[in-house]
């Protein structure tokens, strides 16, 4: 999946946000001045001071991956996302769950297979309606417009976001015995990160929140602390 870069020689609306975020003047051309005072910011922020502004930085500065002519509350208002198309919801939503699908860390599962688990419980399709592999690629999941089926309670009104992992794997060990764990690979990490910051383009007042931050949720799900690592998008 590709990833959008910032850096010098960039121009447009979003090198305008960045720099007004780390005190430019905006007028949208990246030269050496805000090469410079990118670093000076990211350092300042407890980020790798390379002067250039991907995913983590534009998170941290509250900026989204790229800026649309249009607004999330047209119909029809849709996101190139690598691969893929993001439409927004005809469901009105107030939360972006971040999920694990509590499998063993490594261990390689595919939306289809992740479908079939799901309708041999009695489900009508997958869960989730986006998932992120290992390798870091983003996969439609259930349709939007259609509620999930990911965290009880909440479906009608949340999408549902998915990394494949969440378990970790010791060999020998049964299943049961096994612990919550942060197995995300550094792909997944920049591909969540990404696919969230466009989320909250279409949908700008929905919390992101993770499984277990939902009430009565009795679970590690998503193995990490969602709410707190995507409080800046």
């Amino acid at each position: 999946m590709a990833t959008t870069i910032y850096k010098e020689g960039s121009r447009g609306a979003v090198v305008k946000l960045i720099q007004k975020a780390v005190g430019c003047y905006p007028d949208g051309v990246w030269g050496r001045l805000t090469t410079e005072s990118v670093k000076a910011w990211q350092k300042d922020h407890g980020l790798t001071a390379d002067g250039l502004a991907g995913p983590k930085t534009l998170a941290m500065m509250g900026i989204g991956a790229a800026v649309g002519a249009v607004t999330p509350s047209q119909k029809g208002y849709t996101i190139k996302h690598g691969d893929i198309v993001l439409k927004r919801s005809r469901r009105e939503i107030d939360y972006i769950a971040v999920h694990c699908t509590a499998s063993r860390e490594g261990q390689a599962q595919t939306v289809d297979e992740i479908r079939r688990e799901h309708l041999a419980q009695g489900w009508s399709d997958i869960g989730y309606h986006y998932v992120v592999t290992l390798d870091g690629k983003v996969h439609i999941g259930r349709d939007v417009d259609i509620a999930g089926s990911h965290v009880a309670g909440f479906n009608a009104r949340s999408v549902g976001v998915a990394y494949v992992g969440g378990v970790e794997n010791r060999p020998g060990v049964p299943y049961s015995q096994l612990k919550a764990k942060d197995t995300r690979t550094q792909a997944q990490k920049a591909a969540l990160l990404s696919l969230l910051m466009d989320l909250r383009r279409i949908y700008p007042n929905a919390k992101i929140m993770g499984h277990r931050d939902f009430p009565n949720v009795h679970k590690d799900c998503p193995s990490f602390d969602a709410r707190k690592e995507y409080k800046h998008i």
